[in-house]
């Protein structure tokens, strides 16, 4: 049985329990979990290093508490994925926990023919299809460490991922649809192999039916594969602290960084957090809108509800295909009880007249969350209204890659709702708000949200790169973990989001480093520098508008060969990342507000193209502050 808290009393009560001796609450919660050996040492941790150890000396295997313990418990016959295809015409998929069992040991059995073991790291880069959860599982399953990469981005991005983390194999399929939309994602992979040596298999899933080139010392079809191979696959003994997965997320510098989350901690954590923000009963149906290839498609999509025995269910398509009540069509379909998705979909959606969320019963529906940004009152209020019926508890999620699962929510109905109010800290979770002198501020303040004590699904490092883990995380205040965002505390206790204070910008609730994308738009020939930043937008939350500084001669003069040339700087953004991180405004400017020392002045070019010129603040450490005058000048097309 999970570890849940059903009553605003026993929320309380955890809270004072955590705060009184921490390490006791998490070995109370880990207790709820099968343990092939016990651990001898519940957290070791210091954050200088910094160095956390959750459960040292334990040794599990995540599938046997996702998998193995509910078929033992009598309940392989339940439900485990229900996968509801991009088609609306297409039947739901509904694979028990039997069926996955068998499908997750029949995998992993593949994955060891062709000699992938304990610690190779493994890439996936697959559509929203059961295979990628299955694929997921088999490589928890042998100890193999996987890192999903979204089937979105482009061939180099996959390729710097595979570098990075010395995969050795890949798992793909011939194409994949999204919505109207399909894209070839085996050609992609082909592209991105030929800078990857390290790669020695690549299994292909048959999804499209399509045609694709074939590298017959290198390419498997997963499905012929599959019938050479038993279908009993112990599940490996894993230490505590062994690497499950990596996941690459975009910082502040150029370069992704690949999180590193080990097998207790983010273990413990997941199916505590699913547990208990979306107060998930046996027989309940829980739909995460998300895709695996991000951090919230791992632990509210695979992990989470499946150590809890639930019925998670994976869609392939997008909100608004073929009709903008599809959301709403798939919630009255399998009577969905949780609902979780983006602020992006939910604005999106809202815009959208309203016939399409009326006439669908959504009456099955307990709890709804937000995920991916903070969500702004105006879409909380119609979320709440027009799907939860104003009677849901609305759960508005703040948490990030880093820390694997989520930090501050409302707990189900166990916890006041307030406008796009994050709410209160997990149990057992400890966020504090400091100033810019790392000073703590109590009370109702607003400041930079800190954790400043362990929990047991944070970060481990960067992969291949623990002094980078340091700068990022643990640098800017001592003893603190630095979230990156700034935060609001109410005269309540309760938190509000504010955003990023660093140079990232959040694109439909997925984060890119503004050096990622300069660097695409440096790469094109007629570029001589750039700046990104991010500005609001009604439907992604932020949108990129890059100002440009072309090379001498290469503006064009025309407004058709301007256009094309935009048009190629997107195409080269959309070739080195992916076309979600492609500016939504590309503009051409002679210069970039610098200060002396030659840094950029990006709260200016946040201000402009936010059309606030009347509140740049002081401009006089600027080298030339006549910059301004023309970057203001340049984005009056854009703001018309």
């Amino acid at each position: 049985m999970p570890f849940l808290l059903d009553s605003p009393e026993a929320v309380a009560q955890a809270r004072q329990s955590a705060a009184v001796d921490f390490e006791a609450f998490w070995a109370d919660v880990a207790g709820h979990y099968e343990w092939m050996n016990p651990w001898h040492t519940v957290c070791d941790w210091e954050f200088e290093t910094p160095r956390v150890r959750w459960f040292d000396g334990a040794k599990l295997n995540m599938t046997a508490n996702c998998l193995d313990r509910h078929v033992a418990a009598g309940h392989g016959d339940r439900n485990a994925i229900l996968w509801e295809p991009n088609d609306p015409a297409d039947d739901t998929v509904a694979i028990t926990y039997a069926e996955l069992h068998g499908r997750v040991c029949r995998f992993a059995n593949v994955l060891k023919s062709r000699g992938v073991g304990k610690g190779d790291r493994v890439a996936l880069y697959l559509p929203m299809v059961p295979e990628l959860a299955v694929a997921v599982l088999a490589c928890a399953r042998i100890g193999a460490v996987h890192s999903v990469v979204f089937a979105g981005f482009s061939a180099r991005s996959l390729a710097d991922r595979i570098q990075d983390a010395g995969a050795v194999c890949v798992i793909t399929s011939d194409g994949m649809k999204r919505g109207a939309k399909g894209l070839a994602l085996k050609a992609v992979v082909d592209e991105a192999l030929a800078e990857c040596p390290t790669i020695t298999t690549n299994l292909v899933v048959r999804h499209t039916g399509e045609d694709v080139q074939w590298n017959t010392d290198r390419d498997v079809w997963l499905h012929e594969a599959l019938t050479a191979v038993s279908g009993d696959c112990p599940p490996e003994p894993m230490d505590s602290e062994d690497l499950l997965f990596i996941l690459y997320t975009s910082g502040s510098t150029g370069k992704p960084k690949g999180v590193v989350h080990t097998c207790g901690g983010y273990m413990v954590y997941a199916g505590y957090s699913f547990a208990n923000v979306f107060q998930y009963q046996p027989g309940d149906v829980y739909w995460c809108t998300a895709d695996i290839g991000w951090i919230t498609g791992h632990s509210y999509i695979v992990y989470g509800p499946l150590l809890n025995g639930a019925t998670t269910v994976m869609f392939e398509g997008v909100p608004t295909y073929p009709s903008p009540g599809r959301f709403w069509e798939v919630c009255e379909k399998l009577k969905v009880n949780q609902f979780y998705t983006a602020p992006t979909a939910i604005r999106a959606l809202m815009a959208c007249e309203p016939r399409f969320a009326k006439g669908h019963d959504l009456s099955a529906l307990k709890v709804i969350g937000s995920v991916g940004e903070p969500i702004n009152e105006e879409a909380w209020q119609w979320y709440h209204d027009a799907i939860g019926g104003g009677e849901c508890a609305l759960v508005d999620t703040w948490w990030q890659t880093e820390t694997g699962g989520i930090l501050i929510s409302g707990l189900g109905a166990h916890s006041p709702m307030k406008p796009a109010h994050a709410g209160y800290p997990l149990p057992g979770i400890s966020p504090v708000l400091v100033d810019g002198d790392g000073n703590t501020l109590e009370g109702e303040a607003e400041g930079y949200l800190c954790i400043d004590r362990p929990w047991p699904s944070m970060i481990r490092t960067t992969y291949g790169d623990h002094e980078r883990c340091r700068n990022v995380y643990f640098s800017a205040f001592k003893g603190k973990y630095f979230t990156g965002d700034g935060a609001r505390r109410d005269a309540d206790g309760m938190f509000r989001i504010i955003g990023r204070v660093d140079d990232v910008v959040n694109v439909s609730g997925h984060r890119f480093g503004t050096a990622e994308i300069e660097d695409a738009i440096d790469s094109h020939p007629a570029v001589a520098e750039c700046a990104v930043i991010g500005y609001p937008h009604p439907i992604k939350g932020q949108a990129v508008h890059a100002y440009v500084i072309l090379k001498d001669g290469a503006l064009p003069s025309t407004e058709e060969g301007i256009t094309a040339l935009r048009k190629e700087i997107g195409v080269q953004v959309n070739t080195e990342i992916g076309n979600i991180a492609r500016p939504d405004r590309i503009q051409f400017t002679p210069g970039l507000p610098k200060t002396r020392s030659g840094k950029i002045m990006r709260r200016i070019l946040r201000k402009v193209a936010s059309g606030e010129h009347d509140q740049l603040g002081d401009t006089s450490t600027l080298l030339d502050p006549t910059v301004v005058d023309g970057v203001i000048a340049g984005a009056a097309e854009f703001l018309a």
